[in-house]
């Protein structure tokens, strides 16, 4: 069959090629004539000769394309469709430059697949630069007229004004299913291999992790996640406050508090309670303010025992935050704000070089093109600030690290502070924007039920530890009321608290628009109706557990992917098969706008449309009276297999871990 195949790609590749040859042979004839210059008469042959040009130009991305499919991609439909209509409107219309393209899928079945709408456009334009009023309707007829050949389109039809309906080949999307099936859930085909860093979590050392961090926390991780499985060179940052005048009264009061610190490691338990005491002796003690600035110089200074005080304050830090990243599955490499103070000096001396340094009241300044507010690079003092550690970072991580695209997850609070860092690294010379993509990811607040900032009755804010244990003990609690503790075994129960608590925090954030705030409610992320995380897990366990229920396991399905024609004839086979084909394009999107949500909600739309599958077509027949197995259709359960294949990898790129028994 395999081999067959091979001869099929082998005779497919030999005609495009000369095709190839035999265009190429056209144009070469047509240049001769004269077709390239300015003489009216010759019009219809320099029309000719660039539908000829762009003929070749898709054929010869096609052929490319064909060689590629030794490393293994998922076809992004979508991209394909925009090639084939790309190639048709520079075909139909050659004189017009990055004519509009807009290919998207149709809503209603009615409309087709896919629809074109790139005629209305087009008339604009027309009428705009040419003065030429042509019908969005006459634009999509010249337009389909030119659709070079292809193997995803059955047929198109023109609707309305100028929509351009597409109905997809069968025979193409059981193919691309079939492909899934047995290649697994691969990315979308990204080009260049990219260096990618990501700035995220970032908590302050001495202080606890609250719930302003989760966002940041989780959203950063995904992206990473996503970025990893497109295949990119990820590097993910977190960026600590390690460094600062705090660990002035921080190392004064460990001093004093624990004098043999240097032999005996100290037990600080609670790490924000010793903060708060230190931070109140500074507040209301002269002398041990005066002593607290003191520590700070010679900390600066790298003095061995001042270094050791603060290693040991970080470290208390680093398990506490540890602890919260092992439950959340969280991956970060450390580089706080002490990795970038010996950069800081020559940071200021490139700008002075340069000329863009100002004196205001002893601060070195340096003003930036659009924004009102300067950066202050070195205080009256002589100490740095972070707008200086923030330059180094982005210094370092564009020009040692050579990063491609650097993403910042940062609160939108931040967003005016890093326009201005990214606007001076760009002004500087680090970097060109139409080559290097920096980016910050902004992410609104965390709110209570009442609509205000969340934090606990007694107004403190929501440390992350409660948090997470009170997602533990509700999870719990919500399996029980469902008596799963009364099916599944110790073990099982435990994973699946986990999958649901953990799974249901991120999910909540997750599918909320990054940019606004959200509204954080244990009830709402536990309700296993509508789009949550509890759901889908439910979804996920049940679609899994339909070919076990059957006696069909792992070695059959594989077999069956290999040797099955999946069936798309029922209107809701037809329905989930492309609905399941759409996750590249749907990764591509976030790819591009590192909007998560839209993830998420693909995954609830393709779980609901899973369900009207189930509802109308049997997967496994069985006698009424005995119960008993008559009929397996081994192709439905091809497409449960593949629903939940790319369920299963959804959820791990939103850091979510499903469970087989629930």
């Amino acid at each position: 069959m395999m081999e067959a195949r091979v001869a099929q790609a082998a005779a497919r590749l030999e005609r495009q090629e000369n095709e190839i040859k035999s265009l190429t042979a056209e144009i070469e004839h047509l240049k001769n004539f004269g077709c390239l210059g300015v003489s009216p008469s010759l019009e219809g042959l320099r029309d000719e000769n660039a539908k000829l040009k762009y003929r070749l130009s898709f054929l010869q991305k096609s052929l490319q394309e064909e060689r590629n499919k030794t490393v293994k991609s998922m076809i992004n439909i979508n991209s394909c469709l925009q090639e084939i209509f790309g190639a048709a409107i520079q075909a139909a219309y050659p004189e017009l430059e990055n004519p509009p393209l807009v290919v998207t899928p149709s809503q209603q079945p009615k409309f087709g697949d896919y629809q074109c709408n790139s005629a209305m456009g087009i008339t604009q334009i027309l009428l705009k630069t040419r003065e030429q009023k042509v019908s969005p309707r006459e634009i999509a007829e010249k337009i389909t007229k030119h659709i070079p050949a292809n193997e995803c389109i059955e047929k198109v039809e023109i609707a309305g004004p100028g929509f351009i309906n597409v109905h997809l080949r069968k025979d193409f999307v059981s193919k691309q299913l079939s492909s899934l099936l047995m290649n697994g859930v691969q990315p979308p085909a990204i080009g260049k291999r990219k260096r990618v860093i990501l700035d995220f979590s970032s908590p302050n050392i001495a202080k606890e992790m609250h719930v302003g961090h989760l966002r940041s926390t989780i959203i950063g991780e995904s992206m990473c996640r996503l970025f990893e499985f497109a295949g990119h060179d990820v590097l993910r940052l977190n960026h600590l406050g390690d460094w600062g005048t705090q660990f002035g009264m921080l190392i004064a009061h460990l001093q004093d508090r624990f004098p043999d610190y240097l032999s005996v490691s100290p037990p600080i338990g609670d790490l924000q309670a010793f903060y708060k005491e230190s931070k109140r002796r500074f507040d209301t003690e002269e002398e041990f303010k005066k002593r607290a600035y003191q520590c700070v110089v010679l900390l600066q200074s790298k003095d061995p025992d001042f270094i050791k005080a603060w290693q040991l304050i970080c470290d208390v830090s680093r398990k506490e935050f540890q602890k919260i990243y092992n439950c959340l599955d969280i991956t970060l490499t450390e580089r706080g704000e002490s990795f970038y103070q010996d950069m800081m000096k020559d940071i200021i001396k490139e700008f002075e070089d340069k000329g863009f340094v100002q004196v205001d009241d002893g601060r070195k300044v340096v003003f930036v093109p659009g924004f009102s507010v300067p950066l202050t690079i070195m205080k009256s003092d002589g100490g740095y600030t972070y707008d200086t550690s923030d330059l180094a970072a982005l210094r370092h991580r564009l020009l040692e690290e050579k990063g491609d695209i650097l993403i910042y997850v940062v609160d939108s609070g931040q967003s005016v502070h890093l326009q201005t860092i990214f606007a001076a690294g760009q002004m500087i010379g680090w970097y060109d924007p139409k080559v290097t993509r920096i980016t910050h990811a902004a992410f609104g607040v965390v709110l209570g039920e009442d609509k205000k900032k969340f934090k606990t009755r007694s107004g403190d804010t929501v440390r992350l530890t409660d948090l997470l244990e009170e997602g533990l003990k509700r999870a719990m609690d919500k399996l029980k009321d469902k008596e799963r503790d009364k099916v599944l075994t110790p073990e099982e129960l435990k994973a699946a608290q986990m999958s649901v608590a953990f799974g249901c925090i991120k999910y909540a954030d997750l599918s909320h628009n990054r940019l606004n705030d959200y509204v954080f409610s244990f009830d709402k992320m536990l309700d296993d109706r509508g789009n949550t995380a509890a759901y889908l897990l439910y979804a996920f366990t049940r679609i899994r557990a339909i070919a076990r229920l059957a006696n069909i396991d792992e070695k059959m399905l594989r077999k069956a992917a290999r040797e099955e024609v999946l069936v798309l004839d029922h209107e809701k086979e037809w329905k989930l098969g492309k609905c399941i084909l759409r996750f590249p394009e749907i990764l591509q999107k976030i790819l591009d706008d590192l909007l998560l949500h839209t993830l998420c909600d693909y995954l609830y739309e393709l779980a609901t449309t899973f369900t009207e599958f189930y509802d109308n077509c049997y997967c496994v027949e069985k006698d009424r009276q005995s119960g008993q197995i008559v009929k397996v259709n081994m192709w439905r359960l091809l497409l449960c297999e593949a629903t939940a294949t790319v369920m299963a990898k959804g959820f791990d790129i939103l850091g979510i871990k499903p469970v087989e028994r629930m």
